[in-house]
């Protein structure tokens, strides 16, 4: 079974494939992928990004989207009761539900492939979207060298866990106790941007804004990036925060159209592993 709960389960190959299906997908292949087929998600209120483009995609495949809150998965009911009645009803589970252990079982008695739609350890489409962007605009995006500023969290490691299915140079810069396991770590954001082609931030908490104060992105640190460096807020973003105002005013921001590709990523995501299932 073909199931998407981190990017390390992906090989570099399988990463490509997806992206080729994206690319297929962006010239009207694969109409009606999901007609007659029922596709059940697991999503939080909060969700707003990620819920719309898989509704959408699976009703642009004529498919039919099933949508419960996350906390139905909470209930006293065993996950393998949940998923053996669900097999007998469901083509595709979606979930976005914050521990990923209950992403395991769930795949666990699926007999469907499922797909992590995010946990509060990773966020694995979010991720491969940004890479397929990046991919269209930059000259060769796995030998560019990634910057990610933030502390250790699921944006953060959903980096990492790109960074070791394709390879590419991550660092992180952050405050002191944030930092992640497996990658060269700075905590002054003028020393940590120097060298580095793509930029990626994550929003902090009010509790955590002193501990980043020397992390921030702005437009004159983006001056000390490789030429065309780009900065890639990770959505949410808080202008004065993890990023200043004029750097998201600024021609180094990927801006907005830069997420349109969640569409379609999600969507080859879902061929992807209803083919190979």
């Amino acid at each position: 079974m073909k199931n998407l709960l981190r990017l390390t389960d992906l090989q570099t190959n399988d990463i490509y494939e997806i992206f080729h299906i994206a690319d297929e997908i962006s010239e009207g292949k694969y109409d009606g992928f999901l007609r007659g087929k029922s596709v059940v998600l697991f999503f939080s209120a909060a969700s707003i990004r990620t819920r719309v483009t898989f509704e959408k995609g699976i009703w642009l495949f004529g498919g039919q989207p099933i949508l419960f809150p996350s906390d139905a998965l909470d209930k006293r009911e065993e996950t393998g009761d949940v998923f053996g009645y669900l097999n007998n009803w469901a083509d595709l589970v979606i979930i976005r539900h914050k521990d990923i252990r209950l992403l395991e079982e769930a795949a666990k008695y699926a007999d469907v492939p499922v797909i992590n739609a995010m946990t509060d350890k990773n966020h694995p489409c979010e991720i491969l979207s940004d890479l397929y962007s990046l991919s269209k605009i930059r000259d060769d995006f796995i030998h560019d060298k990634y910057l990610f500023c933030g502390k250790n969290g699921n944006i953060g490691q959903a980096w990492k866990e790109a960074s070791e299915a394709l390879g590419f140079e991550l660092s992180q810069c952050c405050g002191v106790g944030y930092e992640m396991d497996g990658v060269n770590v700075y905590h002054q954001i003028e020393t940590a941007v120097r060298g580095k082609d793509i930029i990626c931030t994550d929003s902090l908490s009010a509790e955590e804004l002193d501990d980043f104060k020397d992390c921030q992105v702005t437009k004159e640190v983006m001056t000390l990036a490789n030429k065309n460096a780009v900065l890639n807020p990770c959505p949410p973003f808080y202008r004065g925060e993890e990023v200043s105002a004029d750097a998201i005013e600024s021609e180094y921001f990927a801006g907005y159209a830069f997420k349109k590709d969640l569409l379609l990523v999600q969507q080859a995501v879902m061929v992807w592993c209803m083919n190979n299932s």
